[in-house]
């Protein structure tokens, strides 16, 4: 991510036209940034002008912010000065108007480069985006931040922002092949974003590197401290035997003990834990939380907008309208609990992380569908944060995500 990757001559025009190409060029068929945000031509002209807006800001190398030059993809729920917000919808504009997002005020503040809007599952619901697997354009890339993960997977940008909701970005991440970071809830502010469940939704990055993802993370996280070279141990790992893990299908079970055998060759303390017990009933309730506050979060747009939307969004607004104030307030609690259950099982076994597959297998063939969020599940339940890295393919070169 260093600004020369960008700079191509060191003339902002070049460098500008050869990101807008591999744009133009590679989005004829991933369909990652939203068509009708703006022309090429206008996005042409906005990303030189930002450049050069950078370059008189900051102009002595030795002074320059971490992000200088680099360009980003901002998922279509978060307001960017200049461009329309949709929330992946086709409601006016005008409805989501606002204040510039806090994450992004931090990225051009990091002298980051907007490289456009990238397109998502309509409110970061459940209604697919026209997004392709860039490993394979009949496959699914994941969701709900569609865009923002096929972006930096056919490499038209280095990092994309997205959210995550229950498994939005971890999931995603592993279907393309890329980096994807969740951070502990709150960590990133969420205001200038559209809604989907406040109590668990959460700003993360997606990358092409690890470094990337560090290096964005130390920028946009409240309270961010890199750990010394000093510090550094190597972590007991905590494998959560059970319900949980039987939720991924052979490929990515296959494919999750190799790594876990290798991880312990390699000198990792891993522990199994059985863990979950009853995940179907942490499942309902977090699908209580989330829907309630779905449709809190549209109780003004959905009586007037309502015929705009799509089905998976109106079943998922009428599913949070059925629910009573009672049972989303017994959902808060058994919430709570759970995460002190979590935690104090994570002690007692003395785990520093849990692994386990990043999604229940490689990116399912078709785009009705972003795939099943379960393996995601517990971890945004509770709020913690999540990392999904690149860990090899399957016979017929589909990623697959630890």
């Amino acid at each position: 991510m260093k600004t020369k990757t960008y700079e191509v001559g060191g003339s902002p025009s070049v460098t500008v036209d050869t990101l807008c190409d591999r744009i133009d060029e590679m989005d004829r068929t991933i369909h990652a940034f939203v068509a009708d945000s703006e022309t090429s031509a206008a996005r042409r002209e906005r990303v030189r002008s930002e450049l050069h807006s950078v370059h008189e800001r900051w102009p002595a190398a030795g002074s320059r912010p971490p992000l200088f030059g680099v360009p980003v993809g901002v998922k279509d729920i978060v307001n960017v000065d200049g461009l329309p917000t949709r929330g992946g919808s086709v409601l006016p504009p005008e409805v989501f108007e606002g204040r510039q997002a806090g994450v992004v005020d931090r990225l051009r503040d990091a002298g980051a480069l907007i490289a456009g809007k990238t397109v998502t599952a309509e409110f970061a619901i459940a209604a697919p985006g026209a997004t392709r697997n860039p490993h394979a354009h009949e496959h699914t890339p994941g969701g709900s931040s569609s865009g923002s993960a096929a972006a930096v997977a056919a490499g038209m940008v280095p990092l994309a922002i997205g959210t995550q909701t229950v498994g939005s970005m971890i999931r995603p991440a592993a279907y393309c092949g890329v980096v994807g970071f969740k951070p502990t809830a709150r960590r990133i502010p969420v205001d200038g974003v559209i809604p989907n469940a406040p109590t668990l939704d959460t700003i993360g990055v997606f990358a092409a590197t690890l470094s990337a993802a560090a290096m964005a993370a130390a920028v946009l996280c409240d309270g961010w401290q890199p750990v010394r070279d000093t510090e550094r141990k190597r972590p007991v790992l905590g494998v959560p035997d059970g319900p949980y893990l039987e939720q991924a299908g052979t490929a990515a079970r296959a494919a999750f003990e190799v790594q876990v055998a290798t991880l312990s060759s390699a000198g990792f303390p891993v522990r199994r834990v059985p863990m979950f017990a009853d995940l179907a009933h942490d499942a309902d309730d977090l699908f209580t939380v989330n829907r309630y506050e779905a449709a809190q979060s549209h109780a003004e747009w959905f009586p007037r907008h309502g015929a705009l939307y799509r089905q998976q969004s109106v079943a998922a607004v009428r599913q949070g309208q059925a629910i009573s104030r009672e049972q989303y307030e017994h959902g808060l609690r058994r919430r709570e609990a759970f995460r002190t259950t979590l935690a104090q099982a994570t002690d007692e076994a003395g785990v520093d992380i849990w692994i386990c597959p990043a999604a229940t297998g490689p990116a399912p063939h078709g785009l009705a569908s972003t795939g099943s969020p379960i393996m995601c599940l517990p971890w945004s339940y509770a709020g913690w944060p999540s990392l999904s890295i690149p860990a090899g393919r399957t016979e017929n070169g589909l990623p697959l995500g630890l």
